[in-house]
């Protein structure tokens, strides 16, 4: 039992760290110490989701759709390129970078960008329902696979979303945050191009 958990905990995680959209964002709210904890919950709380509908076999349904499948890839590429073009837009102007120096999101906009960073990206799909959920079904305990995998997710935002602040003295300079964003927007870029692509 103990081995399906554990299986589950590390599969999750390597798929997890891989730097992508919804890991830049739990990043950025930690920097700026803005509803991190509502951010952290409801990314984990997603992923807890997905991986349970993946073990239920949701993913044989989607599989089974092709038109669904563009219809996600297209809309999270479209939403990945709007952020890119916002992270670029924020890294060319230097002044409205620092945390300080910009209003906070509500709480209602950040929970909703949050959700669109989970749900509208196709490589969560890919990564929670389809493949853990398959891999899930391998396993004699594929519960406590889910299990561990899901709480792969919670201990990985927990460390990203309330660890973030211990790199606020790196980010103290504008040059810093122009370059974060910079980052962001390449990434969210090239997840954009490779969904179309794809």
């Amino acid at each position: 039992m103990l081995t399906s958990a554990v299986a589950g905990f590390s599969m999750s995680i390597a798929l997890i760290v891989a730097i992508g959209a919804q890991n830049a964002f739990v990043l950025r709210q930690g920097l700026r110490r803005e509803h991190v904890v509502p951010v952290v919950v409801t990314c984990a709380a997603s992923d807890a989701l997905l991986i349970a509908a993946g073990i239920a076999g949701v993913g044989t349904l989607v599989t089974g759709r092709p038109v669904l499948l563009t219809a996600i890839r297209w809309g999270g590429a479209a939403f990945l390129l709007c952020y890119a073009a916002l992270a670029a837009r924020r890294a060319l102007r230097p002044g409205a970078l620092l945390p300080t120096e910009r209003p906070p999101a509500t709480l209602r906009a950040t929970l909703l960008a949050c959700a669109a960073f989970t749900y509208l990206n196709p490589h969560v799909y890919l990564d929670t329902v389809l493949l853990l959920g398959g891999i899930a079904q391998q396993h004699p305990h594929r519960w406590l696979f889910g299990v561990g995998a899901a709480l792969a997710s919670v201990v990985w935002f927990t460390a990203l979303g309330i660890g973030a602040h211990r790199l606020a003295p790196l980010l103290a300079r504008t040059v810093a945050w122009r370059l974060l964003d910079g980052l962001i927007a390449a990434v969210m870029a090239a997840l954009a191009v490779a969904l179309l692509l794809g």
